[in-house]
């Protein structure tokens, strides 16, 4: 049985993840050998499989913890006791801070989604369909109350404020003029202004 942490105590999963995650970014999923992630963990490839069974399952894990944040967020959101216009603006917030929290995972996934398997790539669309749809719920939900208007299409609504989520990684910087929250708060704005009626 590997052991399940090393000397700082840091479970071994965990490292696993960080220099897959780390040497994927810099390097791209298809140019980082198993050897180098179990080398930069400071693990035996014994532990690797173990734990993850390919390097596929370590990029699905990359992207999956992400997405399992998120989907606990936005629930949490969603079934808050708040108008319908607080609970969408604050889910729309938060799933892009939180992938700028998370842009090394997010950007990896993005660019190297196809080399998945297509059992895992097929349960990574349902994971993402399963976020998108309790999002557009939200929506839905204001649109029955008549605080949304109903002009657009849901689904573009929500296709619209996806998009920019993920295309963060590609344009945003630390150390660029704008704060986490308050590229958000921008983004929700513009959501909301596409559902006023």
């Amino acid at each position: 049985m590997p052991r399940t942490t090393d000397g700082d105590g840091t479970p071994v999963p965990q490292r696993l993840l960080a220099a897959a995650t780390r040497l994927f970014a810099e390097q791209g999923y298809d140019r980082t050998s198993v050897q180098e992630i179990v080398e930069a963990a400071g693990v035996t490839k014994g532990a690797l499989y173990h734990y993850f069974g390919s390097k596929d399952d370590l990029l699905h894990e990359v992207y999956a913890r992400v997405l399992r944040l998120q989907q606990e967020r936005l629930d949490q959101f969603a079934d808050a006791d708040e108008p319908i216009e607080k609970r969408l603006r604050g889910a729309a917030a938060d799933v892009v801070v939180t992938t700028i929290e998370n842009l090394d995972d997010a950007s990896i996934f993005f660019r190297s989604m196809h080399h998945l398997s297509p059992e895992k790539n097929k349960q990574v669309r349902a994971e993402r369909r399963r976020y998108h749809e309790r999002f557009r719920a939200l929506i839905e939900e204001g649109r029955r109350e008549g605080v949304f208007s109903t002009a657009t299409p849901a689904d573009l609504v929500v296709d619209y404020h996806f998009g920019s989520v993920h295309h963060l990684s590609t344009w945003y910087r630390p150390d660029g003029p704008l704060s986490p929250q308050e590229v958000a708060d921008h983004l929700a704005d513009l959501l909301l202004r596409a559902l006023r009626p």
